[in-house]
């Protein structure tokens, strides 16, 4: 009765259109009042729990030094080197897309800040040089839900929190599947370019590239070093969201020297809203999870889905339908934060990995950003290329075949996800 009354609350609160987070606080609250013998003084006492940890300041370290990088002129550098290495061949500019997000997402770690730094630029210039609108709309929209899958991601850490992982093996983890996705999409966008006919750009000289690489390496060394750093046990995550704001003061302001006064504010107010919004997130997140493990839902729905369900492939084939359904009209975190307080118990009891259930339900979620008609980043690349969501949604589908498509795989095949993590940090016990 309590679970059907928490989940009738939010989705009742979500679909007048309240934040995630305050629709959830207040469907807890509630179930409390409702009840009537729990005392209101701890829902503060558990909200406040879901921020007050020494890991979660890595939040909105990582995210200012993410929006540092972007202000000092990033992703310029990023793009120039990505076109120089990929523009020679079939679909050149197409590939670069693609490969600016990858590497872009190592920084930002965000689909949306990707979708607006990339399609800002690549969508008029695949235009320009004779690429379909609705093609370059399509692949600049399904290549930026990468970025949260590299490191270092608040994704990573958000999940690390709420299922008590370690941050720097679920870092590690998004990496094959970050460069799995990427490829499949590379390989795509140079398959229809070549069917197509589309432009390559003119070839860029060894000195050219190799220039470019040069104005390009201090923002690709940034993630390098973190996860290097953290690896050999110079600094913790924490302190390497701190080093990474430092990195990017200097490398801004002393090697790009793009980094204006004005800039710099505008950075630190977004990483502030950023910050505020995934953190209201995480403490809504702690009340949720306790009025569920105090009415042992979780524990009575993963007893029932070890009866009904004893297949853990199975499972996470159910589970990916939902997830595309939750992540069309809802942000990753957010997404996590309202389901894994459910559902990672479930995996568990079913000897499913929690790292290979991390990126799988990370993937999903992503991937949902893109799925018609309602996708947040499908939405943002439309309205950049000018076009209604329709018009976006068909160029959009093709990619988001091949996003299901490794999806599947990612699925079927866990090492994909657990390979890396057990080969540079040992092999955990499952």
């Amino acid at each position: 009765m309590v679970g059907l009354v928490l989940a009738g609350a939010m989705v009742l609160l979500i679909a007048i259109g309240l934040p995630v987070a305050f629709a959830i606080i207040l469907a807890s609250f509630t179930v409390i009042f409702l009840q009537g013998h729990i005392n209101p003084v701890i829902a503060a006492q558990r909200i406040y729990s879901g921020m007050d940890s020494f890991s979660l300041m890595a939040i909105p370290f990582f995210l200012l030094a993410g929006s540092i990088m972007v202000a000092g002129g990033l992703s310029r550098r990023l793009i120039d080197f990505a076109n120089a290495l990929v523009g020679r061949f079939t679909g050149g500019l197409a590939i670069s897309n693609v490969m600016s997000s990858l590497m872009f997402g190592g920084v930002s770690g965000s689909a949306v800040a990707d979708t607006s730094a990339m399609g800002r630029t690549y969508i008029p210039a695949m235009v320009q040089a004779g690429y379909d609108k609705k093609f370059s709309i399509g692949l600049t929209a399904a290549s930026s839900p990468i970025s949260p899958l590299i490191p270092p991601s608040i994704a990573w850490i958000v999940y690390a929190f709420i299922t008590d992982q370690s941050v720097m093996r679920m870092f590690v983890a998004g990496i094959v599947p970050g460069l799995f996705w990427a490829s499949a999409l590379m390989i795509t966008a140079y398959y229809i370019a070549k069917k197509r006919g589309y432009p390559t750009s003119n070839p860029a000289s060894i000195s050219e590239i190799a220039l470019t690489f040069w104005k390009a390496l201090p923002a690709i060394m940034m993630p390098v070093i973190i996860l290097f750093g953290i690896r050999m046990g110079v600094f913790t995550v924490t302190e390497a969201s701190v080093l990474a704001v430092i990195y990017a003061l200097i490398v801004s302001v002393f090697i790009y020297r793009d980094l204006s006064v004005k800039a710099l504010i505008d950075a630190v107010r977004s990483s502030v809203r950023m910050t505020a919004s995934v953190m209201i997130i995480l403490a809504a997140a702690a009340l949720f999870a306790w009025i569920l493990s105090s009415h042992h839902i979780p524990n009575t729905l993963a007893g029932w889905m070890q009866d009904t369900i004893r297949s853990p492939l199975l499972f996470l084939l159910l589970l990916n339908i939902l997830l595309l359904f939750v992540g069309t009209f809802m942000e990753v975190n957010a997404a996590k934060v309202m389901l894994l307080p459910v559902l990672f118990p479930i995996a568990v009891g079913l000897g499913i990995d929690p790292i290979h259930f991390g990126v799988i339900i990370t993937v999903n979620l992503c991937l949902g950003l893109i799925t018609p008609p309602i996708g947040i980043v499908l939405a943002l690349a439309s309205k950049i290329g000018g076009v209604s969501i329709e018009e976006g949604t068909r160029g959009v589908t093709v990619f988001f075949v091949v996003g299901l498509l490794v999806l599947a795989v990612l699925t079927l095949v866990p090492v994909l996800s657990t390979g890396l993590p057990d080969l540079v940090l040992g092999v955990q016990g499952r």
